[in-house]
């Protein structure tokens, strides 16, 4: 199984992301400069967390036009696997690999802090080892993280059992107090149509030691392992 950790410029999650699939899932794993043009041989592609481009006009929206990212899009296309993290969500949606958008977060300020999470599918290589309605708590770090789209979007992401995960409080409701953002119906991750790419705000690379904090993350990270096998 081998990982390509894509690097931006003001990326700054790509570290920990190369940290946790090389040294806790025991994967070979290489960082990718944004302006190579080459993926072949990758199993999985991660866009990491960051500011890519110091998030100039919007984050994401001109790390969309790297070079990389057309192939990106050829790996999705081939039915590779693709995993946008906070800035690679937002980088994802740009480029039009997921639907929807990132805004700013209703309180207009940067948050930091650990989330509980809800598990929405299994049917995914994201969740593929999670029951669906289990309870997870992965850090966030964002000023850009309202997940935002419009009646129909949300309705197809719904009835194609697209989402990934929701914010929530400790019991597992959804509720507006356990949304951080202000996104749609809580939405903290979804999938595309092929199912072979996800964005999520919430970073499991940050949590996959107890030296960290908490492993849920490892329980993601282990679900694409299994999945792309």
């Amino acid at each position: 199984m081998k990982f390509a950790v894509i690097e931006f410029p003001g990326s700054n999650c790509d570290h920990d992301f190369y940290h946790a699939a090389k040294s806790a899932l025991g994967c070979e794993t290489r960082f990718v400069w944004h302006q190579e043009r080459d993926l072949s041989g990758f199993d999985v592609v991660i866009l990491p967390g960051g500011f890519s481009f110091g998030d100039y006009l919007r984050a994401g929206a001109i790390a969309r036009f790297s070079p990389i990212m057309t192939e990106v899009a050829r790996h999705a296309k081939r039915g590779g696997y693709v995993l946008g993290v906070c800035n690679g969500f937002q980088i994802l949606t740009e480029a039009g690999l997921l639907p929807g958008a990132l805004t700013l977060n209703r309180g207009r300020k940067f948050i930091c802090a650990d989330m509980r999470l809800r598990v929405e599918t299994a049917n995914s290589f994201v969740t593929r080892g999670l029951e669906k309605g289990r309870l997870i708590t992965v850090p966030i770090a964002h000023m850009e993280g309202r997940y935002v789209a419009d009646v129909e979007t949300l309705r197809r992401l719904n009835g194609d059992d697209r989402v990934l995960l929701r914010y929530c409080d400790g019991q597992g409701a959804v509720t507006d107090q356990a949304n951080p953002n202000g996104a749609a119906e809580n939405i903290a991750g979804i999938l595309s149509g092929g199912r072979n790419v996800a964005g999520m705000m919430p970073h499991p690379e940050r949590v996959v030691e107890k030296a960290l904090g908490g492993e849920d993350g490892l329980l993601i990270l282990n679900s694409i392992l299994s999945r792309a096998a």
